[in-house]
């Protein structure tokens, strides 16, 4: 898919002056078509057939991101990584509730949170009283002294890294993050350990990061020179890693197949996710179960929200529990 595209004034003489090139797209781009997946399972996998059963839900964002969060503190390779290896959990939004539920403990909110977005003219700005590092883990014990320059110089085959995402094309599983500062901050630091190292590379990221054309092709029109009115990031494709969405995290944690019928609400809903799960009664009735301790999960950044670094996380069923008793992990 290609986005309507007029060159910048400097570039059209350039560009009449080339004969147009045809021929195959990109390495890149045949490269990573080829190794995506549809969005929905297969056909067999999502019907109605025997005993299954349906349900819906309705998730907020933050209600997304707190499943999501859940949910990648159950991946068996962050666990194994925990007991075993390194996990390092890069600041955000989303990886907030990754590390309060992998650490057992609340997060100011903002304390643990780089670039942000906001409403141009409203909306509740963040005035977070401490300023946490990157959560870095070996074998369960918090590393305090240890910076994330030197700890990604440290990673191996097998080691965890979490970091976030900004664009999503669920379609063809692609993620990507948008780059503001020059040396490419968090991204530019980690990504080429992960690839040289081989590190396992796992993305949580809500559904509401959905864009409408594919990141690919974003990236190439952010890079073009030009001349802009005011700031315009940069887009970095992730090419390697795992996405964990609200589908992905639904399927981790109560075995069923879920896929999202529609999006959007009022009152409090904006941006949220409706999903529709499928499968055994007893896995569909597990996925409600779970929906229903994160259901009132106040906004990330909002009056109502308790922005102190001490408190409880929401009941779970084992997400967060499991994780504060794991032998070896250290409190921040």
């Amino acid at each position: 898919m290609r986005l309507p595209h007029q060159p910048f004034p400097r570039d059209r003489a350039a560009s009449r002056k080339q004969p147009a090139r045809r021929g195959r797209p990109g390495l890149l781009v045949a490269f990573m078509l080829a190794i995506s997946r549809t969005a929905l399972p297969a056909a067999e996998e999502l019907a109605l057939a025997g005993e299954n059963v349906q349900a819906q839900m309705v998730l907020t964002v933050s209600e997304s991101k707190r499943l999501i969060g859940r949910a990648v503190a159950q991946m068996p390779a962050v666990k194994q990584a925990l007991q075993e290896g390194m996990v390092i959990i890069c600041k955000g939004t989303t990886t907030t509730y990754v590390a309060e539920e992998i650490l057992g403990r609340k997060i100011e909110r903002g304390a643990f949170v780089t670039g942000r977005t906001y409403p141009e003219k409203s909306g509740h700005k963040l005035e977070a009283r401490t300023n946490m590092p990157e959560v870095i883990l070996i074998k369960g014990q918090l590393q305090t002294n240890l910076p994330l320059a030197e700890a990604v110089k440290k990673l191996q085959a097998g080691d965890v890294v979490i970091k976030g995402a900004n664009a999503l094309y669920y379609e063809h599983k692609l993620a990507a993050g948008i780059i503001g500062a020059p040396d490419a901050g968090t991204t530019g630091r980690i990504m080429p350990y992960v690839t040289g190292r081989k590190a396992h590379l796992i993305i949580p990221v809500g559904l509401e990061k959905q864009v409408a054309h594919s990141p690919i092709e974003i990236a190439r029109l952010l890079h073009e020179p030009g001349e802009s009115l005011n700031r315009v990031p940069g887009l970095y494709l992730f090419t390697a890693g795992e996405i964990v969405t609200e589908i992905e995290a639904l399927r981790f944690l109560a075995n069923v197949q879920a896929f999202q019928a529609a999006a959007g609400g009022i009152g409090g809903a904006e941006g949220s996710v409706r999903l529709i799960c499928r499968g055994p009664r007893k896995a569909v009735q597990q996925a409600l179960d779970i929906a229903k301790q994160i259901y009132g999960e106040p906004p990330f950044a909002g009056p109502e929200e308790d922005f102190s670094v001490s408190g409880n996380l929401p009941e779970s069923g084992g997400g967060r529990q499991g994780a504060s008793k794991r032998p070896g992990l250290g409190q921040p």
